[in-house]
């Protein structure tokens, strides 16, 4: 068994991490892959939450003139989409999954708590949380952020289609130079777009580590829950 430095994570897939290009809303053939990854965390003793944002679904309403908070609320719906699906492909491919959602649609999943969700992991289910804050105005890094706190883990695993926090865009500019670690301040006296201010805030308050590293590859989530350095650590 490999030397394990995280031992209780929050993974957030973006909704556009887990279409992957997908004709349809998800890639269930990308998802399957990341599960085999989290087998192999569970086997090793990792328990794992996840939130996930629904990019793929609803990307909000500006310009079209909606109320923010309803477009926030079919935002927060689209998320329990993406949960029910990927808890289904997960359970499928022999992934012990429960989906919990912070808005209560006891028809179609439970409602989240701190405790329930602390049980599951206990248990050694993957725990994956729907439906954000529960709130409009939060974005899912905020969620996350929040989530986090609420479950004690050891650290935040944000992925992405980037490989790391880097000083400029790296897309534009050739020298742009990657962070293997950085802190909330940094983060945010530079204004480097990484998470949220409110996340970033929130965070930095409750003494949070995140860490920013590229899904194309599933298997840098077991090389973050390792130690390895496969992108950039956020901390105070």
């Amino acid at each position: 068994m490999a030397q394990i430095k995280y031992k209780r994570i929050l993974l957030k897939l973006s909704g556009e991490a887990i279409s992957a290009g997908a004709n349809g809303i998800i890639d269930f053939n990308f998802l399957d892959k990341i599960a085999e990854v989290l087998k192999k965390c569970v086997k090793d003793g990792v328990e794992v939450a996840i939130i996930v944002g629904a990019g793929n679904i609803w990307r909000g309403a500006k310009g079209v003139g909606m109320d923010r908070c309803r477009a926030d609320n079919m935002g927060m719906l689209a998320t329990i989409i993406n949960c029910l699906g990927i808890e289904s492909e997960f359970n499928r491919v022999g992934l012990e999954t429960v989906a919990l959602s912070a808005i209560e649609i006891n028809e179609f999943v439970e409602l989240y708590s701190a405790a329930k969700a602390r049980k599951y992991l206990e248990q050694g289910k993957v725990v994956i949380i729907g439906g954000g804050t529960g709130d409009p105005y939060f974005t899912t890094d905020t969620a996350a952020a929040l989530r986090a706190a609420e479950l004690c883990v050891d650290a935040t695993l944000l992925a992405k289609n980037i490989d790391g926090v880097y000083n400029a865009d790296p897309k534009k500019d050739p020298n742009a130079k990657r962070y293997d670690a950085l802190s909330y301040q940094e983060m945010l006296d530079k204004q480097l777009k990484v998470i949220d201010l409110t996340a970033a805030s929130f965070c930095m308050e409750n003494n949070l580590v995140t860490y920013l590293f590229e899904l194309k590859d599933p298997e840098n989530i077991y090389r973050v829950v390792c130690g390895e350095k496969a992108g950039t650590e956020i901390h105070n």
